[in-house]
């Protein structure tokens, strides 16, 4: 850069506003003026007509100050661009909150002589709705629904809308952060900038302050400029200044310990119904669901380990809540490795004890099973208590004390990776639903998420989860056998082994 004629954009805020992803995500240092290039781009995009492709600009900060900032910015952006546009406009809007009620909340615009205009919008989720345009979601660790304003926000893709992501982190257990992890599993085909303060000084931010400030620049200020912005922010300068997110002390399980235990290609098998299924005849529910089994589950315990002891958890659901079925087979090093799990939405009794007695006749080596009992799961509990007998299951009836015993005891074997799970977001974040209420870690009976499939759902598989590594500890102890003949051809040492990596 040339400090004579410099460019007015610095090289990263250039590539930031040249990326036309439709969603893109930038996790940034404080201070460094991604917010100001956006504010420059959005200017242009308004200010061009929809016929040569420009669009309204929706801008949702979390606080007022940030609202009223940005679309001043705009406007100065406009002038420089000498773009005819209206002055800044306050306008009051209709706000929905959680209890229903509507609030008026005071919010900013620009309009353009395009017919476009730049709007500032609270970070309601439904404010969202019946609108069109970018949407630029600003300090996005900070809004308190996250998860539901970014589902309301792609929803503007498919009309050709765009979806830009800023923000500085604000913990590993943050929603911004795990978006970011799944933009870098390759999960979400989203483009991801991330600048760090030393980023953008190698690309002139500090030259670019002298410049503004009138100073002469020199290597040695520079070094002595950043080592006080990294004392000012103290303990939080690697989260604020170099997109290190902190650790969260609240969360029970952190996004770190699970995905630490995830593994690709673990396959969660899904069963749906709707309401109609269930006044089949009997016979015809039954062929249905022997034909899903066979083709579906049969595969998948035929890949089982035949000489490794297994258990299985089971987290009982009916027309709300999923049920969760999840087998786990003990691998000689005592690490639980999980094949397979099965979620089961809107299936009647008898076709969820169909499907139980199908995987569980076909564990090898069965040691234990632990079953949900409460509610309408003391049903399918009881049948496979018949079946199995009472050595083999145990019927779990959730109380604090079950939990305050247990559930430390899973997230241990989860922080020495002594089990594996399904890679899948909805497995993240049924996990994560696990909280401490009054000194006892477990999901809270009002804490519901929705899923991938945008359908509810209440930590199932991690009470599955739970279930099934509480069934294996009592499954570990050594395997006394006499040989009675020729040993099947298809039995190998890893058959007994398991996978040890």
């Amino acid at each position: 850069m040339s400090m004579s004629s410099p460019y007015v954009l610095l090289p990263y805020q250039q590539r930031w506003i040249n990326d036309n992803s439709n969603v893109k995500i930038a996790e940034k240092s404080r201070r460094i003026g991604i917010t100001w290039a956006e504010a420059a781009d959005d200017a242009l995009l308004a200010a061009t007509t929809k016929q040569d492709g420009g669009m309204d600009v929706l801008y949702i900060g979390y606080n007022k100050e940030m609202a009223q900032e940005f679309i001043e910015e705009v406007a100065n952006w406009a002038k420089h661009y000498k773009y005819a546009a209206e002055a800044v406009e306050e306008f009051i809007f209709k706000d929905q909150g959680t209890d229903k009620e509507e609030r008026d909340i005071l919010a900013f615009k620009i309009r353009f002589a395009s017919g476009n205009e730049v709007v500032a919008l609270s970070s309601r989720p439904n404010n969202l709705r019946g609108r069109q345009g970018k949407v630029v979601i600003d300090e996005a660790a900070f809004h308190d629904n996250l998860a539901e304003l970014l589902k309301a926000a792609m929803a503007l893709l498919m009309w050709g809308g765009r979806v830009v992501i800023i923000s500085t982190h604000d913990g590993v257990d943050n929603y911004f952060n795990e978006l970011i992890q799944l933009v870098r599993e390759k999960r979400k085909n989203y483009s991801l900038h991330t600048i760090t303060l030393d980023d953008a000084i190698a690309d002139g931010l500090y030259q670019r302050i002298c410049l503004v400030q009138g100073k002469d620049w020199s290597l040695e200020a520079q070094n002595t400029w950043k080592q006080g912005i990294i004392n000012d922010y103290g303990d939080d300068a690697d989260e604020e200044l170099f997109c290190i997110p902190k650790r969260s002390g609240g969360a029970y399980l952190t996004y770190e310990m699970i995905d630490a235990c995830m593994e690709d290609g673990i396959p969660i098998v899904r069963w749906q119904q709707n309401d109609s299924f269930a006044q089949l005849a009997e016979h015809l529910r039954e062929a249905a669901c022997k034909e899903w089994c066979e083709d579906t589950l049969k595969p998948l315990l035929m890949q089982l380990k035949p000489a490794l002891r297994s258990s299985f958890g089971e987290d009982f659901g009916r027309s709300g809540d999923l049920t969760v079925i999840w087998p786990l087979q003990l691998q000689a090093n005592m690490r639980r490795h999980t094949p397979f799990t099965v979620e089961l939405r809107n299936i009647p009794f008898e076709q969820q004890k169909q499907i139980l007695f199908y995987i569980v006749d076909r564990l090898p080596r069965l040691g234990k099973g632990l079953m949900d009992a409460g509610g309408n799961g003391s049903f399918l509990a009881e049948v496979a208590e018949q079946r199995y007998g009472q050595g083999v299951i145990e019927k779990i009836k959730f109380t604090n004390d079950w939990y305050r015993e247990h559930t430390p005891i899973y997230k241990a074997a989860l922080e020495d990776q002594m089990m594996t799970l399904p890679r899948h977001s909805d497995v993240m974040a049924d996990h994560r639903a696990f909280t401490m209420v009054d000194g006892v870690a477990k999901i809270p009976t009002n804490k519901r998420t929705k899923g991938t499939d945008d359908k509810k759902r209440h930590g199932d598989s991690a009470i599955a989860g739970l279930l099934a590594y509480i069934a294996s500890r009592e499954v570990y102890s050594p395997i006394e056998f006499q040989a009675v003949g020729a040993v099947r051809e298809t039995t190998t040492y890893a058959d007994y082994m398991g996978d040890m990596s």
